[in-house]
């Protein structure tokens, strides 16, 4: 018997995140809501975007400098995924599925400006796996590029039955039900599919 497991996905974004909840099984799962966690206030305005605030600084001074607004995000993204949590309609959440940009070489961009975006998605995505442990929530993680060729292999389903799925999803949660959405609900279905 397969055990029925509610999981997050979160689609990393800048200073924000995009959430999906499901809950069931990898051959059966099914969407509960959609959430927006903001993890940046106007209050510390360079938690919006750290990386382009220190863009101008030579890449070892900006990255210290861009360290600091970590902890403070960090702590924000907790705390939006531990009301998200609480929220959930007393469904126990096992697990959360983190969809955004993989590790890089940075220090190889020689643009200032791509470098700041570039870091920030990994920033941005870093953020919600260390939340999640914060929590002590199981995550996982998975590259934003080629999301529906992963999901495939991993899921065992054709492109065709996730885009179904999703659009099954889509019509549970309401609108809007976006590229953001669907790679979060991807996140989550993943990381079901890969409890242990």
């Amino acid at each position: 018997m397969k055990r029925t497991i509610t999981a997050i996905g979160l689609r990393a974004k800048t200073a924000r995140a995009i959430a999906v909840l499901i809950s069931g099984t990898v051959d059966a799962p099914v969407a509960l809501s959609r959430h927006e966690l903001i993890f940046a206030t106007p209050k510390t305005p360079a938690t919006f975007q750290p990386y382009h605030e220190v863009m101008d600084e030579p890449w070892e001074r900006a990255q210290a400098l861009a360290k600091k607004s970590e902890s403070m995000l960090v702590a924000n993204a907790a705390k939006a995924l531990r009301q998200l949590i609480d929220q959930a309609d007393s469904a126990s959440v096992v697990l959360v599925g983190v969809v955004g940009a993989p590790d890089r070489q940075l220090q190889k961009i020689g643009s200032p400006h791509i470098r700041a975006h570039a870091a920030e998605g990994v920033l941005f995505r870093r953020i919600l796996e260390l939340a999640a442990k914060e929590i002590g929530v199981e995550c996982r993680t998975y590259a934003e590029k080629d999301l529906q060729k992963q999901a495939t292999a991993k899921l065992g389903v054709s492109e065709y039955a996730i885009s179904q799925k999703l659009s099954e999803f889509g019509k549970v949660v309401g609108r809007p039900w976006r590229a953001d959405e669907k790679a979060a609900a991807i996140g989550a279905w993943l990381a079901v599919a890969e409890h242990k």
